[in-house]
This record gives structure tokens, sequence and C-alpha cells, in this order.
């Protein structure tokens, strides 16, 4: 499985992205897929994930009512809808799968063995 973020750029404080991360599997929506961010200097941190069907998802607590996750299975792709940006989301984007067929928490970086290239995202004051 191959993973490709794309959608990162330079936005001021208060803009909006959209990040996409598009897969190279034909069973798309039998994978869980999740967002993770890594700031310079800092650990990686989740951000937010939805399940294959969509029916669930879960996000950090930073970006709650800002961020919004969403699939399409049809084009193999989930999506980041970031609004209300502010500086300390600065950071590499990286998205992640892993084929799942029971639950478990969405934020475990550990349980993703996928994992995209990852997108920069700089918000500026």
């Amino acid at each position: 499985v191959q993973l490709q973020a794309s959608g990162g750029g330079l936005v001021q404080a208060g803009g909006s992205l959209r990040l996409s991360c598009a897969a190279s599997v034909r069973t798309f929506s039998t994978y869980v897929v999740g967002w993770f961010r890594q700031a310079p200097g800092k650990e990686r941190e989740f951000v937010a994930a939805i399940t294959g069907s969509g029916d669930r998802t879960d996000y950090a607590d930073s970006v709650k009512g800002r961020f919004t996750v969403s699939r399409d299975n049809a084009k193999s792709t989930v999506y980041l809808q970031m609004n209300s940006l502010k500086p300390e989301d600065t950071a590499v984007y990286h998205c992640a799968a892993v084929r799942a067929f029971v639950d478990f928490p969405l934020s475990l970086a550990a349980r993703y063995n996928y994992w995209g290239q990852g997108t920069l995202v700089t918000v500026s004051s």
C-alpha cells in the first residue's frame, strides 16, 4: 500500500487548508486511515482518524471543532479539512493506514503499518 499526502502549504493564522491522502489499494474501504503530525523538535502526535466505512472518527483535543476528517472510498482518498489554523498547527502532516476488521483506539500510531511521506503545513501569525 502506498500513501501520497498532498495539499500542504503556507497559510495565515485563521485560514484553511485541505489535505488529501491518496492510496494505491483496491480494498481501500477496509483500511483505517489516520493523520499524524510532527513539528520541528517535537514528537509525532495524533491528529485525526477515520474508519474504513467512515462510521467512526477520532480527533486530538487540540483540533476538535477545527479539523474534519472524511473519505471517498471510490477515489481511495481521505481528506483532512483544517479550518481556523493556528501557528501551533505548523508541522509535517503524515497519513497512515492499517487494514482493520475490529475496532481499536484510532490514535495509536503503533497500530498503523503503512505511512505516507508527509506534507508540510506552515501557519504564519
